[in-house]
């Protein structure tokens, strides 16, 4: 569990960074930073802390996971960083409000149903990248049935 912790809220203290810097660095939130560079950091920041959270566990373990356990644990850390980043999200639209949020013209004033619909976009896009990520990279490195029988 502290390891799922720690890596899910890297994962997050890693994806609030972005946002702050880019926020305040490029102000259009048009641009192709906000646009393309986002979703590309968060998947391949997410992509890599899973792999090293499996890779701790392992090493906690002191053996080789098996499929279901790299699943799960892969699984656990996206969890955590789904929830950490909607509560991030949350604190940045009460104090901030939804200028944040438009990325597209008028979005800033955005109804309450399409914020409710961000915030579980978010929550379940991380937990479904997760399962993916976590998948392909327990098929890779997760010990095969063959080394049981040894």
């Amino acid at each position: 569990m502290k390891t799922l912790l720690k890596y899910g809220l890297l994962i997050t203290m890693g994806a609030i960074a972005w946002v702050v810097i880019a926020h305040y660095t490029i102000t259009n939130p048009t641009s192709i930073v906000h646009t393309l560079g986002t979703p590309i950091f968060f998947n391949v920041l997410q992509f890599t802390m899973i792999y090293l959270g499996i890779k701790t566990v392992e090493r906690e373990k002191g053996e080789r996971l098996t499929f279901k356990e790299g699943i799960q644990t892969g699984f656990g850390i996206s969890f955590i960083y789904g929830v950490a980043l909607s509560v991030f999200f949350g604190i940045v639209l009460a104090v901030m409000g939804t200028k944040w949020m438009a990325v597209e013209p008028g979005a800033g004033a955005a109804p309450s149903s399409q914020i409710v619909g961000a915030f579980l976009g978010l929550f379940l896009s991380a937990l479904i990248f997760g399962l993916i990520y976590s998948t392909v990279i327990s098929f890779f490195i997760a010990k095969r049935q063959s080394e049981n029988a040894d």
